[in-house]
């Protein structure tokens, strides 16, 4: 190893190890500084942490004082009975009996639950175990809102923010009581009074009996001329169709002394209404079941409204009632009662008043107005009533039914089908006529003669449509009839397990518009029959008349397609009816055809004709021919100018 190379490794050793000693010193300053600066951060975060400590100890300091402030000041509006029912425990209580289960809660002295034991919501036929329940406890509320004094202020209380005091339910020798007391200043309550009855009643049934009592309140009384009452509830779906049930389910009220009810339509988004005059009840209305606020002595007024919940919530609609009573500082008590039941005829018929009479709940059920109302009151309801208790199948019970109107309606159906006989027999006449008379002027002169015609031959010219006329009245009765009709709720006939609603076949996995998303047997049979029926007319019809030719669509296959969409979601008890009335329809029709014999109509009304024939015209008659005249010669005028 030459010298340079040795003193090269020298030098290289000497660089590297003063870079071992500066880099060791630089380290050693670096952990120091280090050690310093975390040192600092520890003694300024034990400072910080002190402060928020001392802070937050002021904090609460501050809000203590300012919560004593708030409370105290509470205490001094507000006294200190209702402060302490603010904040008491709440309780539930139940009572029932054979055909209710009623819970109510202190919190508010309100019913919060209602479950009816003999009504199951719609299910599968084998899966129908869940009663119908009328309130929702999630919605429900009711508060009674009044002022009293103290001191210079007059303090408004509402009863929904308060807990009542109660007992219990105490039971009697026929009915269940429920107190529930609300001390609104020292010595001074406001009562809420359940009562339960426990036997079976036609005009108790399903009845809660509710009185409000004021015991020693008056002398602490604002001067106020009403007690307010809000009330509101969310109600369920219970049948299989959102859409129908939805249709039928709105708000009804009774003004007093009214025979009928009115409700607030049955629209799909919101409605509200204010009635500023006495209402006797307020009833929250679904399908098949209601809810009915009834006062004694009559609301003084009513502020109304319900908004549609989403399908597929669970729920229909969401009602509030905004009602007041009548105050005076002798007012000691107040009376109600609450319906919590199904939408039956006679049960419904039976609740009372307090004088005992009749308050037309009954009217509740949209069974039609004036014209086709009476009809399923007096007739369909009885008769299904009476045959309900001798046969438990409502398919034949509907049968029966149908061969009954049938048979009350035969007349009518046989003089249709005489005059379209007829009709068919003058039919060569009646061509003879238009061929004589081509022109348009002479239409005045041909009509004149085929109306002698009509005479002679004993024809009335409405005598084929009036009949079908008189009937459209019960067609219409027995459509309002049976979508309402609590009677086919639940009830199964053949491949329908429910009469009151839409049976299905087919279920698509997507809607199809205005038809739906199913394919309803019943209904597509009752279009099938009506298709088969209306060809059956036009081809009877189309031989009296030749201007019937072009309607041939229209009647036969237009009508029909219609019905198969408007009726896919209709209950189908009616269009089972329908498909009866049909079937029973072109069954007299064939069996007309075959014992009218056209000849022997022929041979009377040419005997008819010659007893019209030397018969004196009656002024109306001569009058009409001399304005037939007078028109025929004004056409023939105009004619002429042109």
């Amino acid at each position: 190893m030459d010298k340079k190379t040795i003193l090269g490794v020298v030098l290289m050793s000497v660089i590297f190890i003063g870079y071992m000693v500066f880099n060791s010193r630089q380290q050693a300053e670096y952990q120091q500084y280090m050690e310093q600066v975390q040192a600092q951060e520890q003694a300024l975060a034990a400072e910080q942490q002190a402060e928020e400590a001392a802070a937050a100890e002021l904090s609460d300091s501050l809000k203590q004082v300012a919560a004593d402030l708030a409370a105290q000041r509470e205490k001094d509006i507000f006294g200190e009975s209702l402060i302490a029912a603010k904040s008491g425990a709440e309780q539930t209580f139940t009572m029932a009996n054979d055909l209710i289960t009623v819970d109510f809660s202190t919190r508010g002295g309100m019913m919060t639950k209602a479950v009816l034991a003999d009504y199951t919501k719609y299910a599968p036929k084998d899966e129908r175990n869940e009663l119908v329940s009328i309130l929702d406890p999630e919605s429900a509320m009711f508060d009674v809102e009044f002022y009293v004094k103290n001191g210079l202020n007059n303090v408004k209380v509402n009863t929904s923010e308060y807990v009542f005091a109660s007992e219990g339910v105490r039971r009697e020798a026929d009915r269940q009581v429920l107190d529930m007391r609300l001390e609104v200043a020292p010595g001074a309550y406001i009562v809420y009074e359940y009562v339960l009855y426990n036997e079976q009643n036609p005009s108790r049934d399903y009845l809660i009996d509710f009185n409000v009592k004021l015991e020693n309140l008056s002398p602490i009384m604002a001067q106020q001329s009403t007690l307010g009452m809000m009330w509101s509830n969310r109600t369920y779906q219970n049948e299989r169709s959102y859409k129908t049930e939805n249709m039928y389910t709105t708000l009804s009220y009774r003004l007093p002394d009214e025979e009928d009810v009115e409700d607030l339509g049955m629209s799909e988004e919101s409605k509200s209404k204010q009635v500023q005059s006495e209402v006797n009840w307020v009833a929250f209305r679904q399908q098949f079941f209601s809810q009915v606020f009834i006062a004694h002595n009559n609301f003084a007024y009513a502020d109304m409204g319900f908004t549609t919940e989403e399908k597929g919530s669970g729920f229909l609609k969401h009602y509030t009632s905004r009602m007041g009573v009548n105050y005076t500082p002798q007012t000691t008590e107040y009376n109600f009662s609450i319906y919590c039941g199904p939408n039956k005829y006679p049960i419904l018929q039976n609740v009372v008043g307090a004088d005992g009479n009749g308050i037309a709940m009954e009217r509740l059920i949209p069974l039609g107005g004036w014209l086709v109302g009476w009809f399923n009151r007096w007739v369909v309801i009885p008769v299904f009533d009476f045959l309900s208790k001798y046969i438990a199948n409502f398919g034949i019970i509907i049968l029966i039914l149908t061969v009954l109107v049938k048979l009350v309606i035969l007349p009518l159906t046989y003089k249709s089908y005489l005059s379209s006989a007829k009709m068919r027999v003058i039919k060569p006449e009646m061509d003879a006529l238009n061929a004589k008379y081509p022109r348009q002027e002479d239409a005045m002169k041909k009509q004149q003669e085929m109306m002698n015609l009509y005479k002679k031959a004993g024809i009335s010219p409405m005598g084929g449509c009036l009949p079908m006329l008189i009937q459209l009245p019960l067609l219409w009765a027995l459509f309002r009839f049976f979508p309402v009709s609590i009677e086919l709720r639940g009830k199964s006939f053949l491949w329908a397990d429910d009469l009151s609603s839409y049976d299905s076949i087919v279920e698509f996995p997507f809607t199809i518009p205005f038809y739906g998303d199913h394919v309803s047997l019943f209904c597509l049979l009752m279009c099938i029959t009506m298709i088969g029926f209306s060809y059956i007319n036009y081809q009877q019809n189309s031989a009296a008349s030749g201007q019937m030719a072009g309607m041939k669509f229209m009647m036969v296959y237009m009508m029909p397609a219609m019905m198969l969409f408007w009726f896919n979601d209709y209950a189908s008890g009616l269009c089972y009816y329908y498909l009866l009335s049909q079937v029973f329809t072109m069954i007299l029709m064939t069996g007309m055809r075959r014992f009218v014999d056209d000849d022997k109509i022929r041979y009377i009304m040419e005997q008819n004709s010659k007893k019209h024939k030397n018969k004196k015209k009656s002024k109306f008659q001569l009058r009409y021919e001399e304005l037939m005249r007078q028109q025929e010669e004004l056409a023939r005028q105009q004619a002429k100018r042109k």
